[in-house]
């Protein structure tokens, strides 16, 4: 947030993202249960707006984002674009794939967009964040990426779900602005928000969510993408 800009943001969250908290969820590590809900995929209207990635960086000057925020922002969308371009030469019929990248790399860019603000003032900034991608961009499906980033509220299925699974695992992917693998990410997030048991086991709930969307992407592309650095294309040491 810019010095002396209102803290009147917008935080009204459209009616399709219905929030559904991890901590609802009470699956242990290393068996989550295909009994959660089945999420209808979300319909793309091809002329929903999609911001440039100047857009999205300049709204990254308007909250005053970090600059460590910034640069994790730039390897989460490496990491999540990168996937797209794999997806979209195996799978070109995705039922979301009209401005699949477009969409996919302003997702990226803005997922973090409230981090900042909630860092300093509190609250949850996939929720935030999503709020005001959507009354800046009018896209809900960037919306729903934002407000998703963290946990996925129902079954992985990354073919109806492209865009926020593929937004979350490449946020899994990169720590502070770093690719690592999947569990040195994990090590990273308890090591900075495991204060708690009911953290913890967030946290790994979480991350058997992310090995399930890794595998999925991996089928989706033919691409060992836990072996992938991203950079290199040498193996993650």
């Amino acid at each position: 947030m810019t010095p002396g800009q209102s803290d009147h943001f917008p935080l009204a969250l459209p009616t399709l993202m219905t929030q559904a908290s991890p901590a609802s969820f009470t699956t242990p590590s290393g068996s989550l249960s295909c009994d959660l809900p089945k999420v209808p995929p979300l319909r793309i209207n091809p002329s929903w707006r999609i911001p440039t990635p100047s857009q999205c960086m300049t709204w990254w000057d308007t909250y005053a984002m970090l600059d460590n925020i910034r640069d994790h922002s730039l390897a989460v969308t490496h990491v999540a674009t990168t996937i797209t371009r794999m997806t979209l030469e195996k799978a070109p019929n995705l039922p979301a794939s009209c401005n699949l990248l477009e969409t996919v790399t302003a997702a990226a860019l803005l997922h973090d967009l409230a981090k900042t603000y909630c860092i300093r003032h509190g609250g949850n900034h996939a929720q935030v964040g999503a709020a005001w991608v959507v009354a800046l961009t009018g896209n809900p499906a960037i919306g729903h990426a934002v407000f998703h980033h963290v946990f996925w509220p129902g079954r992985i299925d990354v073919r109806n779900h492209f865009i926020p699974l593929v937004v979350a695992y490449g946020d899994k992917r990169v720590r502070h602005n770093e690719i690592v693998s999947l569990e040195d990410r994990m090590e990273d997030l308890m090591l900075r928000y495991g204060t708690s048991t009911s953290r913890r086991k967030m946290i790994l709930r979480a991350h058997d969510q992310i090995i399930t969307i890794e595998q999925q992407l991996e089928q989706l592309t033919g691409v060992p993408l836990h072996a992938h650095s991203f950079d290199s294309r040498r193996l993650v040491q």
